[in-house]
Formats: C-alpha cells, structure tokens, sequence
C-alpha cells in the first residue's frame, strides 16, 4: 500500500512538472517602443535636388578688355558701383590708337587714289583688267584697316555696354595691358538666373517649365530664396563636371540675388495625384529593396516587402505592397522584428 500511495505521488508530481513546461512554451510577442503613422493617399511631386549658382542672364552681363596693347591711365569705377549705359569705365593711353588711326586714313587715301589711277588706265586700255581687280583688293583692306583703327581708337576708353553693376575691376592704373585681358566685368543685377548642375539622367526628365524651388546654399535646408521656372536644359555635358546644366529663374525672390552665390533647387518633374505616401523614417532596407513595418488592429507588426517610388526629404511614395489608411512603425522602425507588439511612445506633458 505505501509503495503504491508513492507511485501516485510521483505521478502526480510528474504530471504537475509536464502541465508547467507546456504553459511555458507560449511566449508572448516582445514589445518595442516605436512610433507610427497612417499612409495617406495625396498628391506626390517626383522632384530632382540640385546645387548651383546665380549667373548673369546672357545678353545682360559683359566682360570688357584693352582694345590692343597700351597701358591703363584712368580708372572711373570701382567693383560694386551703378552705372548707366554709356558710363566710362576704364582709359588707356591714347597715343598709340591716334597714331594707328592717323596711319590707317592716310594709308586708306592712298589706296583710293590708286584704284581711281588703275580704273582710268584700264579703261584707256593701258592696264591689263587684273590691275583694276588688284588695286580694288588693296582698297578695300585699306577700308577696313582704317575701320578698325578708328574703332580701337574708340575703345581707347571703355564704356559701360549696358546699365547694370560693376561685378569685377581687374585694371591697374598704369599696368600694361592687351586685349587678352578681360579688365571689367558689368551685369544687370535684377537679371540673374539660377544654374543648377544635374546628371545625365536626371536632365532627361528635366523640361523648360517645370517649377523650381530656390533655397540659399547647398544643403536644401537653407533660406527661401523663391519659386520659379526652367528656362533652359542645356543640350551638352560639362567636360570637367560631368553634369548637365539647368537653368532657372526666379521671377520674384525673396531677397536680391548676388552672383556667384551658392543655392540649392528642387526641380519637379512630375505630379502622382493619388499616390500613398508614407515618411521616410518608415522604410527599412531589406535585400536589394525595402521593406515596411505594418501593424495590425491588435498592433502587432508584420514585416511586408514593398516598392519605393519617389522620395523627398520627409515622404517616401508607395508603388507596390501598402494602401491608405494602413498603419506603419516609423520611429524605431530599425529596432523592430517581425510579429513584436508596438508600444506607442508615452506623450510628455
């Protein structure tokens, strides 16, 4: 009797341990704090990001030099100063033009005389036809000989080509100079355009009249400069860059434009209208794609595949894999494994 009051004993005790371990199996679903959002469906601008600069529209900026060798003998303007079309800008010594026209009109004189003396002797039969077709070669490069001269000497003080900004003064007074020189630079500063520098690819998607949004420096965060429009897609790769440029322009900035200054633009090429967009914090990388975080009605998340869109600095678009008004872990979204239990991050107050 007592070896079989202990045989039950021991069963009992056997059955009790095996009910534990089975109880024990049933783990429950880690929790993770983590921050979520509901996908929307609305309007996604698929945008190309870029940096450049403010140029000078063309045909509103010049860059002016020394119309032969000489010297400089005057300086009227300094960099930054207003002129008015016609100002003077630089003076060179004069001497050396006046002397080359003196020459040119004298040499120009002479030439007309022999063309009349050569047209009268062919026409009395003295001179052969080719003497009167030579003299008339002669007088007319004495012509523009002294059209040249007299240009140069002109030029002899530079003059403001256009009313606009002295940009840049590079003439020393008394420095040789020659017309290799570029010595004044003159720009209309409320004609700037925005350069921007973009791929190959990029430019393909890039056509005159898309928008643009214009921020100050090269990082996309820096201050509203205005909206405007692509004017130009240039048609060609800088060698050296190798990008295409872009070429925009701000109709009303929020502030004056300086040349040479740096910004940034955002180019829209194209508007989803109903697209699902997410923020970028909720997608994480998985293989050669990325992946979402999708939490259900008992908050429990599920790891779902998906296909990228277009992005922008807050919002990814959704192509394949999610709907609107789906929820998806964004802050945390790095820390969370299949099947966890999403725990909302407590509100400070």
């Amino acid at each position: 009797m007592r070896r079989l009051a202990l045989c039950g004993v021991l069963l009992a005790a056997l059955g009790a341990g095996c009910g534990h371990g089975s109880a024990g199996d049933q783990q429950t679903p880690a929790e993770v704090t983590a921050g979520t959002a509901v996908a929307v469906e609305q309007p996604f601008a698929q945008a190309v990001n870029a940096i450049g600069t403010v140029n000078p529209r063309p045909g509103r900026f010049a860059e002016l030099s020394a119309p032969g060798p000489t010297r400089v003998a005057r300086i009227f303007v300094a960099p930054g100063q207003r002129v008015a079309e016609g100002d003077s800008l630089v003076g060179f010594e004069r001497a050396p033009f006046d002397a080359s026209a003196r020459s040119a009109a004298a040499a120009l004189v002479s030439a007309e005389r022999a063309y009349s003396r050569a047209v009268r002797l062919v026409q009395a039969g003295i001179l052969a036809q080719k003497d009167s077709e030579q003299a008339a070669a002669e007088l007319a490069q004495a012509q523009a000989a002294a059209i040249t001269a007299r240009r140069a000497q002109e030029l002899a003080t530079l003059r403001a080509p256009l009313a606009g900004v002295v940009t840049r003064m590079t003439a020393v007074l008394g420095a040789a100079v020659d017309q290799s020189q570029a010595l004044v630079e003159v720009a209309d500063p409320a004609a700037l355009d925005i350069v921007l520098d973009v791929s190959p690819g990029d430019a393909a998607a890039i056509h005159p009249g898309d928008a643009v949004t214009v921020t100050t420096g090269e990082g996309g965060g820096g201050e509203a400069l205005g909206q405007g429009v692509v004017t130009d897609v240039a048609a060609t790769v800088d060698s050296v860059s190798r990008a295409v440029a872009v070429r925009a322009r701000v109709v009303r900035p929020a502030r004056p434009l300086r040349i040479g200054e740096s910004v940034s633009g955002r180019i829209v090429t194209l508007v989803h209208p109903r697209a699902v967009t997410v923020p970028v914090a909720a997608l994480v990388p998985a293989g050669d794609g990325f992946q979402l975080f999708v939490v259900d009605s008992a908050g429990v998340a599920h790891a779902r595949p998906v296909t990228v869109g277009g992005r922008s600095e807050a919002l990814a678009e959704i192509l394949i894999g999610l709907k609107a008004g789906e929820t998806v872990v964004t802050t945390g979204a790095y820390g969370v494994e299949d099947g966890a239990k999403i725990v909302r991050p407590a509100v400070t107050r």
